[in-house]
């Protein structure tokens, strides 16, 4: 099969579409035929050497995906050769196939296509395990969302408004601003021409927010701090400023905050099953009857994967940028 593979003996990475040896399933697993990828920041921090593989993951990169299942294992039941399927993976997402276990496997509706069902688990089940499983976002609730028109951020959007919760949001142009205002954030701040502390308590009347969600880490923690009321979250999914900071532990103790950090990839199956579930449990018809849905900015084709990281390492991108692995 090809595949996309990292070429560092060039000075600059490279991504590469080659061919690979196919890989082989497991007992309990099933080899996916795949249709579509779509790109995460993480695969971009691989890309560039930032990244170490979990142990056990596939070094291809790609993080979710969806396609037809070519083989099933021996010990597999309920799924079969021809089903439609879509699947959160710990790696392999830009290949022509890809291991996948069984329970991990999401069916996909007949009315969805593949690019649309591979753009929802990554940034779906991320969004919904830092938000409502950690931070514990409740209805009524106030949350900040940094990065709105991300991936994740879009998807937060959606289900916290879902979920009757208030929700503030940054982003970095006014179409950004304008499109996270178009999936339901009540405040959208441009955070490159306005203070979005003074922007968010100037709106909550300096009452501040219950849950924030940062993907940007050093350069917002004093900042995120500030914003939350007593007993607030802030859960910590990326760090693009950097890691290291400091901080003042007297805040924490005042007003009684929990600060955490989540990462998705490298928990057990068992995890991710749990997660997969309870999101499907609490917006699963949401899905299906089109209240929240993944949103797709551009589609490449595998093949220029290097491009489209390009794309994203430019912050150009509203939702998810799609590689298109077969027709």
């Amino acid at each position: 099969m090809k595949a996309i593979v990292i070429n560092s003996d060039r000075s600059a990475p490279a991504l590469e579409w080659r061919d690979v040896p196919d890989p082989v399933h497991a007992a309990d697993e099933v080899l996916v035929d795949v249709h579509y990828s779509a790109l995460n920041r993480a695969d971009l921090m691989q890309a560039a050497g930032n990244y170490p593989v979990p142990p056990g993951a596939s070094e291809i990169l790609g993080l979710e995906m969806a396609g037809v299942i070519a083989e099933v294992g021996a010990a597999v039941r309920g799924w079969h050769v021809g089903d439609r399927v879509a699947a959160l993976l710990t790696g392999g997402g830009y290949a022509e196939r890809v291991n996948v276990p069984q329970r991990m496997l999401m069916a996909m509706p007949d009315d969805w296509d593949f690019a649309h069902a591979a753009a929802i688990p990554e940034v779906f089940l991320t969004a919904y395990v830092n938000l409502f499983m950690e931070a514990g976002l409740r209805a009524g609730e106030t949350v900040l969302i940094h990065g709105g028109a991300s991936g994740v951020g879009t998807a937060g959007i959606q289900m916290a408004r879902e979920a009757g919760c208030r929700v503030i949001v940054t982003a970095g142009t006014e179409e950004k601003v304008a499109r996270c205002r178009e999936l339901g954030a009540d405040l959208a701040i441009p955070y490159r021409t306005a203070d979005f502390v003074q922007e968010v308590q100037a709106f909550t009347r300096n009452e501040g927010v219950d849950v924030i969600m940062d993907m940007v880490g050093a350069d917002y923690l004093a900042r995120n701090l500030s914003l939350l009321r007593i007993r607030g979250r802030l859960v910590i999914i990326s760090l693009l400023s950097g890691a290291r900071t400091e901080i003042n532990l007297g805040t924490l103790m005042r007003t009684r905050l929990r600060l955490m950090g989540s990462v998705l990839r490298p928990r057990s199956v068992d995890e991710k099953v749990e997660i997969m579930r309870r999101f499907q449990d609490q917006f699963q018809a949401r899905l299906l009857d089109g209240r929240i849905q993944p949103i797709i900015d551009s589609v490449y084709p595998v093949a220029q994967a290097g491009a489209a990281h390009a794309r994203m390492r430019a912050n150009r991108n509203i939702g998810k940028i799609m590689l298109r692995v077969r027709d």
